[in-house]
C-alpha cells in the first residue's frame, strides 16, 4: 500500500483518486475549492462519471479515500504526488496555461518528506517536467524527489471503466528508482495491459500526439459524411467498410457535429501551437481545427434550415453535455451549436438527462430548460439531438409526433433508425445520407 496525494479533483483526479483507492492503496485528495471538498466529504459527488458513486463511498467509508484543502497534511510523508490541476486553454494563445501546475509545483515543493515521486497526469506541454522540476529544486534544495510525466487516457463517461481496464500505462522517466515506484503502482494491472517506459518528453508527446490523432479521425468521417450527403452514398455504410480494415479500425469512424469536450479542443489547439514553437507547423492538425470550428456553424445552420417554414417556431434540443456519459459541457459542440442557433431563434428549449446545471451556467437565460424529452419536444418545429445519451435511442416517436407541431427530427449524431422515424410520420435527417 502506497500513500498517494493528488492534487485537483476534477475529471482527471477524483476518478483516479478512487481507483487508486479501490486497488488498496491511501489516497489524500487536495484542491483549494473549500465548498468542493466539503461537499466530497458529505459524500457528494461533484461530477457524474458511470459507476464512480458506488467505488466512492466504499473507499471513503473505509478510509483509504479522503479530501482536504491542506496541502502539507496531503503531500508529507507520500510516496507519490499527483498532478492533476486543469490546463485550459490560454484565451489569446489557445497554448496550455500552466499557472496552476506551476502554482502546485511550488505549494507541494515545501512540504516533500523523504523520497518522493511527482507524477504530472494533466496534460502538459513537452518540457513541462523539466520546468517542474526546477521549480521543485529551487524552492527546496534538499527536496528528494523525482519527476516523472504520467499521461492519463480516461475517457470521460467511461473514466472509472478505463482507469480498472487501461490499454496502456505510459511512463514517462530516465530515473529508475522512479520507475520501479510506478511499476510498482501499478502492479495489479500487470499482464492485462501493456507498460510503455520512455522518455519524459516522449511521455509528455504521446497525450497530445493521441488526441490529436483522434481528431484528426473525427474530422476525417465527418469530410466524408458531407461527401455521402452529395455524392448518394450512406456514411454509416461507408464508415463500416471502412472500420473492418484493422489497419483503420472501427472507433472512432461515427459521424457527427465535431468533436469537442474538454480534452480535444484543447490539445489539438496545444499541439499545433507546440509545433510553431519548434519550428515544426502541423499542417493536418490545424486544417482539422479550422474545420472543425466551421462545421458546428453548418450545423446550426442546418437546424434553423429545418425551420425555414416556421422562423418562429420552437427548436427542441436533446443534449448538450459534449458526449454522453458525462454532464461535462466544456468546449461541447451541442453548446457551440445551440450558440449558432440563437442568432436566428430565441425560441429554444434544452434537455439533458446530466448536463442541464453545466449548461444553465454557459447558456444562462439564453434558452428555455425542460425537465425531459417530451417537455423539450411539447409543441416543437423540430426535435435535434445533439448528443449521444442512449435514452434518445428509446424515445417514444408515437408519442412526440403527436405533441410535436410539426414531425421533424435532426439528428446530428445519427442515434435513431430512419426507417422507425419515417414509419412514425417524421421527417428525418442525419448525417451522411442524402437529404
Amino acid at each position: 500500500m502506497k500513500k498517494v496525494a493528488i492534487i485537483g479533483t476534477g475529471y482527471v483526479g477524483l476518478p483516479t483518486g478512487v481507483g487508486l483507492a479501490e486497488l488498496g492503496n491511501r489516497v489524500v485528495c487536495v484542491d483549494k475549492l473549500a465548498d468542493k471538498i466539503d461537499k466530497l466529504n458529505r459524500g457528494e459527488l461533484t461530477l457524474y462519471e458511470d459507476g464512480m458513486e458506488e467505488l466512492f463511498r466504499k473507499n471513503v467509508a473505509a478510509g483509504a479515500l479522503s479530501f482536504t484543502t491542506d496541502m502539507e497534511s496531503a503531500v508529507k510523508g507520500a510516496d507519490i504526488v499527483m498532478l492533476a490541476v486543469g490546463t485550459p486553454p490560454h484565451p489569446v494563445t489557445k497554448e496550455a496555461d500552466l499557472k496552476y501546475i506551476y502554482a502546485a509545483a511550488e505549494e507541494l515543493a515545501g512540504y516533500l518528506d523523504g523520497y518522493t515521486v511527482v507524477a504530472t497526469k494533466s496534460t502538459v506541454p513537452v518540457g513541462t517536467g523539466d520546468e517542474i522540476e526546477q521549480i521543485i529544486a529551487k524552492v527546496n534544495p534538499k527536496a528528494d524527489f523525482d519527476v516523472v510525466s504520467l499521461p492519463e487516457f480516461l475517457r470521460e463517461g467511461f473514466a472509472i471503466h478505463d482507469f480498472f481496464n487501461p490499454d496502456r500505462i505510459v511512463i514517462g522517466t530516465d530515473s529508475e528508482k522512479a520507475r520501479k515506484v510506478m511499476l510498482e503502482l501499478y502492479r495489479p494491472f500487470e499482464g492485462k495491459s501493456e507498460f510503455l517506459c520512455v522518455k519524459r518528453r516522449s511521455s509528455e508527446t504521446i497525450k497530445y500526439a493521441s488526441n490529436a490523432f483522434l481528431a484528426m479521425k473525427i474530422h476525417y468521417v465527418n469530410e466524408m459524411a458531407d461527401f455521402c450527403e452529395c455524392s448518394g452514398a450512406d456514411i454509416r455504410e461507408v464508415a463500416k467498410g471502412m472500420g473492418l480494415d484493422s489497419r483503420i479500425g472501427k472507433k472512432f469512424l461515427n459521424p457527427g457535429p465535431g468533436y469537442g469536450g474538454s480534452c480535444f479542443p484543447k490539445d489539438t489547439n496545444a499541439m499545433a501551437q507546440m509545433g510553431k514553437k519548434f519550428g515544426s507547423h502541423l499542417n493536418l492538425i490545424e486544417t482539422t481545427i479550422a474545420e472543425n470550428d466551421n462545421r458546428k456553424v453548418k450545423m446550426g445552420r442546418r437546424v434553423i434550415e429545418a425551420i425555414k417554414e416556421h422562423p418562429e417556431g420552437k427548436i427542441a434540443v436533446l443534449g448538450l453535455a459534449f458526449k454522453g456519459g458525462t454532464d461535462d459541457c466544456r468546449e461541447s459542440p451541442a453548446i457551440d451549436i445551440i450558440k449558432e442557433m440563437i442568432k436566428y431563434s430565441r425560441n429554444i428549449t434544452v434537455y439533458d438527462p446530466k448536463a442541464l446545471n453545466n449548461a444553465k451556467s454557459i447558456l444562462n437565460n439564453t434558452v428555455s430548460y425542460a425537465n425531459d424529452a417530451e417537455e423539450a419536444c411539447s409543441g416543437a418545429d423540430v426535435a435535434v439531438i445533439l448528443t449521444e445519451w442512449e435514452d434518445f435511442r428509446t424515445l417514444d416517436l408515437g408519442r412526440l409526433a403527436k405533441i410535436m407541431n410539426c414531425a421533424k427530427i435532426v439528428d446530428l449524431r445519427n442515434m435513431l433508425s430512419a426507417e422507425a422515424v419515417k414509419q412514425a410520420g417524421f421527417e428525418y435527417q442525419c448525417i451522411g445520407q442524402r437529404k
